[in-house]
This record gives structure tokens, C-alpha cells and sequence, in this order.
């Protein structure tokens, strides 16, 4: 079952329209550039990648802009608030649509409650460490599940941030723009101070006496080799997470086919050069192997003789904290409004405040979970579950983007109806997808062949050319996963089964670029390069999913159960396509049919 989505839904929302092209770009950048720069670096550097860590910001840097590119061009069909989910309900069908959702969810609540403690304990280093022992003394914990006191500093801030975000979008936006752009400055210094300290030499340090056998590595600009990078690569993804809360803000957004691709691309630009230059003067000013893990920019200042821009740094911090935070849970309550108005989960969720416009329920629950969650975990062993939904996230939409890209588009194929005449009150609305599932499709195994490489020379798709072209989308994407395991295998003989494998791979992509593919001109913004580019994003974003440890996809598996449960004894029985299938009219239907 896929959603449908109309003309009229993309103009007519509950949400009130107020961003423009600035006030998306400036969430993208505030969304993500905040625990990579102040927290994550000095700990990647130190025990992962070494200097090399300006390797694995690239690395993840390129994996988020393609899949940044995919989400723009989704963000320029689909204008609606809800994200990845959306448009995998759109394309793909519910069931996967949930899987996103569901999900998302777990990336966004775990997000705001990481950057909710970590602006804490930030917080708490220019008071001394006060409120930690305070708390650690007040009320220890010494559950190995449970963190090991209470942060209920972290806590207050969540439910203020809720309070903020619930009150409206315009003022938490001016909230935002606000401490991005200081935020940005504060950047700007860290770049510009440190390049007076830098030295290009601790790019190339030995490694020196180890009488307490700490992990250094070989020194060097590799001193843990291109492995480490790579896995390097894998925990920097987590500091490009957050812009894709640009594409919740649809339904909010003045013009979303213009404003929502262009901030995607400006931001991810930023923000990846922000993230390199600071791990450049980070690693030049101090050796890789006396970073701190903790809060590195003010240490590795005061270790170079400049304590007052220690200071600064410090008190910045708190601007990019809070910018991700309010990034971090700005699409959580989006997200729970878009499946519940689809009925995936209880719809009361996603009621719309009458005065504030906002989605009031959904933002203080998710909130008050954030923050209990923050109030009560040691989130140092989900940050990994964060990066796995995320991850999921972006391949569907790469994914996606195959898949429409060579739709047939033809009234005659069955996929797509030019207006909708079966219910009256759809007559006046063109269908941007599908609303009926097409015809049965029957071809021979000689016409399968002849249309892998377009013998016929095709121009425009046919049931055929997308049939192909899909098969060979998603063979891609599951030949994605045995390619990546095998690229981290040294045994000579999976080096054929890696070669076998890429033959697959590259085939796919070739049968893909021969297929005819549907008309975009009316898009404001397409990928490029389809269909490289896309597969492309799948391969990367599948091989950084097996760099991830074993206890985060157990961890993910109980998760998914948890939602399946949820989804098999309420969504399916109460989702809007199901109220459709049966002839009947979904609530949200009969809401906005009364109040006209």
C-alpha cells in the first residue's frame, strides 16, 4: 500500500508557513554543527583515525551530501512534513514507510538526549564539575545499564527546548538564527586561532615511549591506517546528522520545491568545511595521542599557551549545542505528526495546537522521553543505534530515487492516473503518484533480455523498462551488503567473491543507465548523475552500516521488534490506506471535509 499524495496536500496545511530559503539553511547548519566540532573530533583523532581524521570527515562529508542530493529532489516532489518517511510511503509502500518512521524516531530521540548531555557536561566543565558531583553524590546509581547519576540539568533543558518548540516555529527559528551565526563565528575563530599555532610536524610524529602500553597507533599521518579512517568515517557520519531536518519543515516552508534543495546543498557545504578545518588546526596544534575526548578545542588551546581563547571556545560551545539540540529534536515531533495523521500510531499524536499552529501534543511527549532519557541512560553505547537508523534512512531515500526516476508515468501503464475521478471530492486534484496498483505484468524471458540494454532503443518508459529498471535497483542494493562484508575480509579467497560481487554491482548500474526514464522537467531541483550517484549513496551508506558493532545491530533488532509489535496490533488496521482499501474515508479526510 502506498500513500497518496495530491496537489492540495502540498499547498493546504495545518502547519503555519513561515520559513523561507535562509531560516532552513541556517536549521541545517545549526542541526549539525554542534557535537562533531566540540565533542566528537578530539575523541575520533585520539583513538580511531589520528590526523587522518580530515579523511573521515570527507569521507562521511560525501556520503551525507549524496544522500543530501536524494533528499532534495524528494524535498522538491514531496513537500510534505514527515521526511524519509514520507517518501518511502510515497514510492516504496507502508510497511517500508514505517521501518523509516519508526526508525527516524529512534535517531532523533537518541540524538536529542546525546546533545542534551553533552551540553550538560559542557556546561558543567566551566562550573568545575559542580553539578556532577553534586548529583553523583545526591543520587548515585550503580546500575551497569543506568548512567551513574542522574543529569537532571540535561533534563531541564530538554523539556525548556520543548516548551520553545512548542510555543512556534517563526520564534524558535529567530531562536536558532541567532546562535548559528555565533556559533559559525565561534568556528571561524577556532580555525583562524589555531592555524597561528599549528604545526605541520604533528602530522608526522613517531610514536613516542609507551610505558603504560596506551593505544597510539604507528604515528604518522595514518598512525591506525586506512582502516581507521574508515571506521573513523563511520562515528563522523554522526556529526552530518541533522540536516535532514530540513526536509521535515515542508508542510512549514514558504516555498519548499526552491528552499528545501538549496538549503540541503548550502548547508552540507558549511558544514563539512567547518568540520574539516577544525580537525586540521586540532590535530596540527596538539599530537593525535593528547587529545581530549571530552572537550578537545578548549584543552588543545590551553596546551598551545591560549587560555582566554579556551574561554571563548567554551562559552561557544554552548551556542553550537544548543543549535543542535533544537536541531536534533525539531523533526522528532514532525515525524510522530506525519504517522499519526497516517494513522501508523495512535492519531491523537498528531493533533495541531489551535493558536500555535504547531504539532503541541507530539513535541512535549517527545520531549519528556528525550528527557528521561537523558535524565536516566549513559548514552555512550546508543550513539551507534542513532547512526543505524540514520543510515537506513538515507539508503531508502537513495533508494527511492531509482525507483521513481524510471517510473512509467503513462496513463496507459496503470501507475499513474492524470486526475483522480473515483471520489468526488478528489475530482479537481492531479496525483503527484500512484493510486491504483497497476496490471500484471507479462513478458518472456527474450523481451526481459532485449530491454536490459534497450535493444528497441526506448525513449520513455514502459512497464517493462521500470519493471527492469527496478529489479536492477534493488539487486543493487542487496548485493551492497555481501560487497561491503567482504571488503573487510583479508582471506585470498574472498577476493574472487568480492570481484564476482562488483561485476554485479557495476552490471546493475549499467542496466539502469540504459532504461528510459521519466520526465523531471518539472522538478525544481533532480539529482545528477542518475543513476551512479544514487548507487553510489546505497553502497556507501550499506558498507558504513557494517562498520558498526554487533551489540548495536542486536540493540536495533529489539528496537525493530518493538515496532513490528506496535504496527502489527494498531497500524495496520487503522492507517489511512486501509481505511481507502475498504471504501471508506480516513479520519483525516472527514476532519478537513467538515471544516470546509
Amino acid at each position: 500500500r502506498k500513500d497518496i499524495v495530491t496537489s492540495s496536500d502540498s499547498s493546504e496545511s495545518k502547519l503555519s508557513r513561515c520559513l523561507n530559503t535562509v531560516d532552513l539553511t541556517l536549521l541545517g547548519v545549526g542541526s549539525t554543527l554542534g557535537v562533531g566540532v566540540y565533542v566528537l573530533a578530539g575523541g575520533i583523532a585520539r583513538d580511531t583515525a589520528g590526523p587522518a581524521i580530515i579523511l573521515s570527515f570527507l569521507v562521511a562529508g560525501v556520503a551525507s551530501a549524496l544522500s543530501g542530493l536524494c533528499y532534495a529532489e524528494f524535498g522538491a516532489r514531496v513537500p510534505k512534513a514527515g521526511s524519509a518517511y514520507v517518501y518511502s510511503y510515497v514510492t516504496v509502500g507502508e510497511l517500508a514507510a514505517f521501518v523509516i518512521g519508526w526508525n527516524l524516531l529512534l535517531e532523533y530521540v537518541i540524538g536529542t538526549a546525546s546533545v542534551a548531555r553533552a551540553y550538560s557536561g559542557y556546561l558543567d566543565s566551566l562550573l568545575n564539575n559542580t553539578m556532577k558531583n553534586a548529583f553523583r553524590s545526591a543520587m548515585p546509581m550503580d546500575s551497569p545499564f543506568l548512567a551513574e547519576y542522574p543529569d537532571w540539568t540535561a533534563f531541564f533543558i530538554t523539556l525548556v527546548l520543548a516548551f520553545v518548540l512548542s510555543v512556534g516555529v517563526q520564534e524558535s527559528a529567530r531562536f536558532n538564527n541567532i546562535f548559528t551565526l555565533l556559533n559559525i563565528a565561534v568556528v571561524t575563530f577556532v580555525v583562524i586561532a589555531g592555524m597561528v599555532k599549528s604545526d605541520v610536524g604533528n602530522w608526522h610524529l613517531a610514536v613516542p615511549d609507551n610505558p603504560d602500553h596506551v593505544r597510539m597507533g604507528d604515528g604518522g599521518f595514518f598512525p591506525y591506517g586506512v582502516s581507521g579512517m574508515l571506521s573513523g568515517a563511520a562515528t563522523c557520519f554522526y556529526g552530518f546528522v541533522g540536516f535532514d531536518a530540513i526536509a521535515t519543515t515542508g508542510e512549514e516552508t514558504l516555498n519548499p520545491q526552491r528552499s528545501i534543495p538549496i538549503a540541503i546543498v548550502v548547508s552540507l557545504m558549511l558544514v563539512c568545511l567547518a568540520y574539516v578545518g577544525v580537525s586540521g588546526v586540532l590535530t596540527l596544534m596538539v599530537p593525535y595521542y593528547l587529545q581530549d575526548p571530552d572537550a578537545p578545542l578548549p584543552t588543545a588551546f590551553r596546551l598551545v599557551g591560549l587560555p582566554s581563547a579556551a574561554w571563548i571556545v567554551s562559552v561557544g560551545a554552548l551556542f553550537g549545542l544548543s543549535t543542535s539540540l533544537l536541531g536534533a529534536m525539531f523533526p522528532l515531533p514532525r515525524v510522530v505528526y506525519a504517522m499519526a495523521n497516517d494513522g501508523l500510531i495512535p492519531r491523537f499524536l498528531g493533533s495541531v495546537h489551535s493558536y500555535f499552529h504547531t504539532p503541541f501534543t507530539a513535541t512535549v511527549l517527545a520531549g519528556l522521553l528525550s528527557g528521561v532519557m537523558c535524565l536516566l541512560f549513559d548514552l555512550s553505547q546508543l550513539v551507534d543505534m542513532m547512526s543505524i537508523g540514520t543510515l537506513m534512512a538515507y539508503t531508502m531515500v537513495s533508494l527511492s530515487v531509482l525507483l521513481l526516476r524510471y517510473r512509467c508515468e503513462d496513463s496507459g501503464c496503470g501507475e499513474y492516473t492524470p486526475l483522480a475521478t473515483k471520489d468526488n471530492q478528489y475530482d479537481s486534484e492531479e496525483d503527484l503518484f500512484a493510486r491504483r496498483a497497476p496490471d500484471k505484468l507479462t513478458y518472456t524471458r527474450t523481451e526481459y533480455l532485449r530491454q536490459m540494454f534497450n535493444l528497441d532503443r526506448l525513449v520513455s518508459p514502459t512497464p517493462l523498462s521500470a519493471h527492469v529498471a527496478n529489479h536492477s535497483a534493488l539487486m543493487f542494493a542487496f548485493f551492497s551488503i555481501p560487497f561491503s562484508l567482504m571488503s573487510q575480509m583479508t582471506a585470498w579467497h574472498v577476493k574472487y567473491g568480492m570481484a564476482f560481487m562488483c561485476l554485479k554491482l557495476l552490471m546493475c548500474v549499467v542496466v539502469m543507465a540504459r532504461q528510459p526514464s521519466s520526465s523531471s522537467a518539472h522538478l525544481s531541483f533532480k539529482v545528477p548523475g542518475v543513476p551512479v550517484l544514487p548507487a553510489l549513496s546505497i553502497l556507501i551508506n550499506v558498507f558504513l552500516t557494517t562498520k558498526l558493532s554487533g551489540q548495536t545491530w542486536v540493540r536495533f533488532s529489539v528496537w525493530m521488534l518493538v515496532g513490528f509489535i506496535i504496527y502489527a496490533a494498531y497500524g495496520w488496521r487503522n492507517s489511512s490506506e486501509e481505511y481507502r482499501m475498504r471504501g471508506e474515508t480516513p479520519p483525516e479526510d472527514r476532519q478537513s471535509n467538515n471544516g470546509k
